[in-house]
């Protein structure tokens, strides 16, 4: 799985606090969304969420990660839009 994909996972869960709304956000499943964040954090070797039966907050290595990646995927968002933007558009004579 992209890197990329399993952060914007975990900024849905963040955000919302919830597993079940990030995952109807994205599109996908529950378990899709528990599978990325575990698997996020198994490659990071800590854990970004505390996890309850009826919530989920932020670590102390979730905020690091929520402020450093947020600048990043605004900017990757946004390039996106650019280059589709332009490639709609015509160019030449």
């Amino acid at each position: 799985m992209d890197s990329l994909e399993l952060i914007r996972t975990f900024r849905e869960v963040a955000s919302h606090g919830s597993f079940s709304k990030a995952a109807l956000r994205l599109g996908t499943s529950k378990a899709t969304a528990s599978k990325y964040v575990a698997e996020l954090e198994s490659r990071l070797g800590v854990r970004l969420l505390n996890r309850s039966t009826r919530s989920v907050s932020l670590t102390d290595a979730g905020v690091l990660l929520i402020e450093r990646s947020t600048p990043m995927l605004e900017m990757l968002e946004s390039t996106q839009a650019e280059v589709q933007e332009r490639a709609t558009q015509p160019a030449g004579r």
